[in-house]
């Protein structure tokens, strides 16, 4: 054997070793730019690469083009990408991971035509490549294309339907529901195992607004924190509060620690229910160590407020050094839903200038306006150096609530003048003449809307709910009948009246003339009881509050008697017969009778009633007296 390698040319001998070190010299470029792109140093890896190009060293694999693309789709360089791409023989222009990396690149940089080209230009698209498109999509914003291209895989992978429910959750939209719904029923057990893919598909039916079908795929997923806050989120979204209390309780009971977020999810909820029994209780059982977190300290001022513990949640505005812009905003806001107009203009005064925004002042004017403090309301108006049209909507409230209609008619007029109408003006416009029974001022801002506003139905139908009123507080009961036969010929339905209450930790919820309840009997027979103090106290039952025509057995009394939050406290007074506060939330405003009446109540049975209407928060003391001081 020796002697045969000594026979061999010298020439021989040095190619062979030429060849060696060339491989050799392949695998250390390929595995040196593949452990620079695992590290994120993609200029080390494309300077490694020009180098051994520059001196021609080797010849370019295939392997070290695709590291440069790597590279290249790292640094977001989409000229450095296309000159690899010139670079390449013809046989790999074509190849799948060659233009998934182009298609890569080229939508990171935003050039949406080239990555199509790039994608036309694959012989055979797998689903990498398209996988590739849909995320392009997706980044820049065309969830619906990618919904499309989605269409085209015969066999998509387990990555392209992660793709396709993120693209769906962008997107919202019933039929992007629908599709979800279907690609998610002809997915493999494997699939279901795929935590990721599982957590996108629970996602996507968040955002598409149908929590019921995620909790069932959250029911059989394995869950951790993220997945439950998902969830909590999208309750909370679909004014579900209650669920989200539930899956709350049902992650605790799991041993999962919440998070910052999960808290945030959970006081969410805490604010749209507004009991504070809950909200205490809930922020008792709190962990200390996130009491620092700023959003923790808003959310918390947040679900104070809305759950009328404005003692508490000034608490916790005292305890922050120094406030930050949300919590002068969040507190100031809390002020106002509780009638404390002064104090909410008082700590708007101490809040630095330069952290006021259309949010902050907002909030002062809503607390001016729900506490008739107009004077104070224009001056802040005036002195701002922003006026949003939101802004010029609160004040148009303002004026509406304290019945100076024409100065409000006149700023929504000059308002208009240059700039687009806005329907929350005419909207508060109309809504303080239909408490104020001005019949003629509601028919012109109605007709207004409908001119201005003809396709937003929604409004309209509020609107039309409204003048209804309007005419059946005058007594034109024929006119308003047919408004409402319009609208139920129309498919439209005026938002059903309910209120929710707490009693020991569990919520009750009622609704006008509502007898569904296990303690029905109770409830109307201590009505009864209630009614006949209120007539001992001299009280008459206001008929401009009712809204319909009056039934053969049915009287003004009887009507009135069965509003949802009359039968809640009748409720509270079966179940307690001395209690010292109780508490509801009403998704509608507070009529002027069940106004009233409810003062009456917290001065016979000598307790407090707090009530918080779709507007504000009432607080009915002993003393008979309310917190809007009959403004509202």
């Amino acid at each position: 054997m020796l002697r045969n390698l000594l026979n061999y040319p010298i020439s021989a001998i040095n190619s062979g070793k030429n060849r060696l070190l060339t491989i050799r010299s392949s695998w250390y470029l390929g595995d040196a730019m593949k452990k620079f792109n695992d590290n994120k140093e993609y200029e080390k890896a494309l300077q490694l690469f020009d180098e051994h190009k520059e001196k021609d060293l080797l010849k370019i694999s295939k392997y070290h083009l695709t590291q440069a693309l790597i590279s290249s789709v790292g640094i977001r360089d989409l000229n450095r990408a296309l000159a690899i791409d010139q670079m390449l023989p013809l046989k790999l222009k074509k190849d799948g991971y060659i233009v998934a990396s182009l298609i890569q690149v080229a939508m990171i940089c935003g050039n949406i035509d080239l990555a199509e080209s790039f994608f036309h230009r694959a012989k055979k698209k797998d689903p990498a490549i398209y996988g590739s498109m849909m995320k392009g999509y997706i980044r820049n914003g065309l969830p619906e294309k990618a919904i499309e291209i989605f269409k085209q895989i015969e066999n998509p992978n387990e990555i392209n339907l992660i793709l396709l429910f993120n693209a769906c959750a962008q997107v919202q939209s019933s039929s992007a529901l629908e599709f979800v719904k279907h690609v998610a029923s002809q997915m493999s057990l494997t699939c279901h195992s795929n935590e990721k893919l599982v957590n996108s598909l629970i996602d996507a039916l968040i955002k598409c607004r149908d929590c019921s079908s995620a909790e069932e795929y959250f029911l059989n997923s394995k869950k951790n924190v993220i997945t439950y806050g998902n969830l909590m989120n999208g309750y909370n979204k679909e004014r579900n509060p209650q669920k989200t209390l539930q899956l709350f309780s049902q992650m605790i009971h799991d041993q999962l620690e919440p998070t910052t977020s999960t808290y945030l999810c959970l006081f969410n909820a805490l604010s749209q229910l507004g009991f504070s029994s809950l909200s205490q209780s809930y922020a008792k059982k709190m962990p200390e160590r996130f009491f620092s977190s700023p959003r923790i300290q808003t959310a918390l001022i947040h679900m104070f407020g809305k759950s009328a513990c404005i003692d508490e949640a000034r608490s916790v505005f005292d305890q922050i050094s120094p406030p930050n812009q949300f919590a002068y905003t969040t507190m100031i806001n809390s002020y106002g839903l509780n009638g404390m107009g002064v104090e909410a203009i008082e700590l708007f005064q101490r809040m630095p200038s330069n952290m006021m925004n259309e949010a902050t002042y907002v909030s002062v004017l809503n607390a001016c306006s729900h506490s008739g403090l107009v004077q104070e309301a224009q001056r802040i108006f005036e002195m701002s150096p922003i006026k949003t049209g939101q802004m010029h909507a609160v004040m148009v409230d303002c004026l509406s609530r304290a019945k100076l209609f024409d100065q409000a008619l006149a700023f929504i007029d000059e308002y208009e003048q240059n700039q687009s109408p806005i329907i929350s003006m005419q909207m508060s416009l109309l809504s303080g003449a239909r408490n104020a029974n001005n019949q003629r001022l509601s028919e012109k801002m109605f007709e207004r809307m409908k001119r201005t506003f003809p396709h937003l139905v929604d409004s309209l139908t509020s609107a039309s709910v409204l003048l209804a009123n309007a005419y059946a507080s005058t007594g034109e009961l024929d006119r308003a009948l047919v408004i409402r036969d319009q609208l139920q010929q129309s498919g439209q339905r005026k938002k059903v009246g309910l209120v929710w209450t707490e009693l020991n930790g569990e919520i009750f919820q009622f609704r006008a003339h509502d007898r569904s309840h296990a303690e029905s009997s109770e409830i109307y027979a201590e009505l009864n009881e209630l009614t006949k103090e209120l007539l001992e106290h001299g009280h008459q039952f206001d008929q401009s509050w009712v809204t319909r025509t009056i039934g053969k057995n049915e009287t003004v009394q009887s009507i009135l008697c069965g509003h949802s939050e009359k039968l809640a406290i009748a409720f509270h007074f079966i179940r307690n017969r001395k209690p010292t506060r109780i508490q509801i939330t009403k998704n509608l405003r507070v009529c002027g009778d069940c106004h009233q009446t409810t003062k009456l109540f917290a001065r016979i049975r000598n307790c407090t009633i707090i009530v918080r209407d779709a507007n504000r928060i009432h607080h009915f003391y002993p003393n008979g007296q309310c917190s809007c001081q009959d403004y509202f």
